[in-house]
């Protein structure tokens, strides 16, 4: 079973465990914010890798058919998830502005990442390179940090995002049985990425903006699978989104029912990102708070998106915000997620510092 299996890296996990037990730990920002002020036309993605149409490092005959599964005919423009490969330099000095800024982790470049997300690019001979190479590239800014101040360990996640399909909805209003994707597929297409990045080094798996909780358990099964047969596991993180102010996930579920769905997974925290800002997700990370028997975590959105889908929620907002999250006692991981920018970081790492972090509830009955 991989809950009894060895760690893979014994001092790391010690050493985060150790953090977490200290103090609230924050999480990095937004990757999307940041690339978006580099503006990168369709050249700006491709870089000398793909500037003649094709992958340089791929040897097949440029025909129709190589064309159209080597991201040869399709525009790459929006897959910031290949700015790994064709500019690690703007990857590595975003890692290290959050890391400036008070972050205790950064998050991998490989947001979609999977085989099925980047089918739309037709790249999915990269997903292994692009997770191994996303995780370097934060792994070598962690390390980076620590040189300046090694009394504070920093820890690079390995990100999993939902993928562009659902395993619980039909994308089709007027078949309402139809699924584009299985179980089976996710499972396979998670467990991929996940060898990437463990091969990269990640110290943390995490699975993210998760709206429907069966993709979140095919992941989880991928992850356990990576784990046994690598003989040894990583701490596992898991974030849900609630989609709006209904209060549930896009599969419908409320945040306690979300947590007791994957429960199963033991993982190092369970939080919320994404869709809301953190004065609407105040109830759901209180929710989670009272139930979950591991941390808690939150990064939410700078706000609401205005009319033009930017974020107005200045720093000083957000942090006073989410500092009260802290004070309350709901908080062990903060961060932020779409908007949020080093400057946000920042001005939360302030708002936190010095406040205790949330009590497990093993630990309060320990004590009483």
């Amino acid at each position: 079973m991989t809950h009894s299996l060895p760690w893979l890296h014994p001092d790391r996990v010690a050493q985060l465990h150790a953090a977490l037990a200290e103090r609230i730990l924050v999480l990095d920002g937004a990757m999307g914010t940041m690339l978006q002020g580099h503006a990168l036309d369709e050249a700006g993605y491709r870089g000398a890798r793909f500037a003649n149409g094709c992958d340089a490092e791929h040897t097949h005959p440029h025909d129709g058919e190589h064309a159209d599964t080597h991201g040869c005919q399709r525009d790459l423009k929006g897959d910031n998830d290949l700015l790994s490969l064709t500019h690690p330099e703007i990857i590595r000095d975003i890692h290290v502005a959050y890391l400036a800024a008070g972050a205790d982790f950064v998050e991998t470049n490989t947001f979609n990442s999977t085989s099925i997300s980047q089918a739309d690019y037709a790249l999915q001979h990269l997903v292994r390179e692009l997770n191994r190479e996303g995780a370097k590239l934060a792994r070598a800014a962690c390390e980076e940090a620590e040189r300046k101040t090694p009394e504070r360990p920093r820890f690079a996640i390995g990100v999993l995002g939902p993928t562009s399909r659902t395993a619980s909805l039909s994308p089709d209003v007027n078949n309402p049985g139809f699924r584009n994707v299985d179980f089976d597929e996710l499972e396979d297409a998670y467990a991929d990425a996940t060898h990437g990045l463990v091969d990269g080094g990640v110290d943390i798996v995490m699975v993210e903006t998760i709206f429907d909780t069966l993709n979140a358990k095919a992941a989880l099964s991928g992850i356990a699978r990576v784990f046994d047969e690598l003989g040894g596991r990583l701490p596992v993180m898991i974030s849900g989104t609630i989609t709006d102010r209904s209060g549930r996930t896009l599969s419908g579920q409320t945040a306690e029912a979300f947590w007791y769905s994957v429960a199963h997974a033991r993982p190092l925290s369970i939080g919320l990102n994404c869709a809301l800002g953190a004065k609407d997700l105040r109830q759901h990370i209180e929710a989670l708070a009272r139930v979950a028997d591991c941390y808690v975590s939150a990064h939410p959105n700078a706000g609401l998106p205005n009319a033009l889908g930017g974020y107005d929620e200045t720093p000083e907002e957000m942090a006073k915000t989410l500092g009260e999250f802290a004070r309350d006692g709901l908080l062990n991981i903060v961060g932020g997620c779409c908007g949020t920018t080093p400057e946000h970081i920042a001005a939360i790492a302030e708002a936190v510092r010095g406040v205790a972090p949330r009590v497990l509830p093993s630990s309060k009955s320990k004590a009483a």
